[in-house]
């Protein structure tokens, strides 16, 4: 099999892009397998390949689309406000002077979704204003943006008035384009959840899994250099039932 690899998912720089680039081509070393980097259109598609040997997912699609087609690696753990070991958060933002001062004043206005998909920028924002729904509409408007940036965007402008942002993207921004933040404010950060696991193809081998693993679980000197890079501070195991977690917020947000 010739291997395809990808970590797109918090590819908020230029240099972060190279720093993931770094971390899987060390890993794959490690792992002592060949592999070709691969920039995807569609992640869905992508994470489906039978030539996948290495990505990293977002939890909602995982357990919505992904569960027995794709083989969980390992969750790393970021050092980044709103992230507790391999749990992260969402931090919800309004503008600067909105006058949105809690979840519940932000009824009947404009949010700024990332993605039907995304767990971080949609799930945990429903689940987060759920309470004050009514078991009904509670935003007057949904604008979907297509990423987290171009959310923080769209409320930094005023085209939309509250987000809810990955607090690993939200950590990146503020360390790569502190401008972007200026007109932002942050309003709570959402419940808890398992973060963005790294995960193998459904064809790889057991083996080969194994020794991907391990590798990130115990990483090397080369490894944790890449992962210092990335504030990555280690990873974790997590195993299929840590994930139900996400799947528990959406039933709880639905039923609200």
């Amino acid at each position: 099999m010739h291997w395809k690899t990808a970590l797109p998912m918090y590819n908020v720089s230029p240099r972060l892009q190279q720093g993931y680039e770094t971390l899987l081509a060390v890993l794959i070393d490690e792992a002592g397998v060949r592999a070709t980097p691969d920039h995807p259109a569609s992640l869905i598609d992508f994470w489906r390949r039978p030539d996948l040997l290495v990505s990293q997912t977002c939890g909602y699609p995982y357990v919505t689309q992904l569960r027995g087609q794709v083989q969980l690696l390992a969750t790393p753990a970021y050092d980044f406000p709103g992230c507790d070991d391999c749990d992260y958060s969402s931090v919800i933002v309004t503008r600067a002077g909105s006058g949105v001062a809690s979840l519940e004043q932000a009824g009947g206005r404009v949010a700024a979704i990332n993605d039907a998909h995304s767990n971080s920028g949609m799930n945990a924002l429903r689940h987060a204003v759920a309470p004050f729904a009514g078991g009904g509409e509670f935003f007057g408007a949904i604008k979907w943006s297509g990423s987290h940036a171009a959310s923080l965007a769209l409320v930094a402008s005023g085209d939309a008035d509250i987000a809810a942002i990955d607090c690993v993207t939200y950590g990146y921004i503020a360390q790569e384009y502190p401008e972007r933040l200026r007109a932002i404010s942050v309003l709570d950060y959402s419940a808890s959840a398992p973060g963005l696991p790294f995960i193998a193809g459904g064809q790889v081998p057991l083996v080969l899994v194994e020794r991907l693993r391990a590798a990130l679980l115990w990483p090397s000197a080369r490894l944790r250099s890449a992962m210092d890079v990335l504030r990555i501070k280690g990873f974790d195991y997590l195993d299929d039932a840590a994930y139900d977690r996400i799947t528990r917020m959406a039933g709880a947000a639905l039923t609200a």
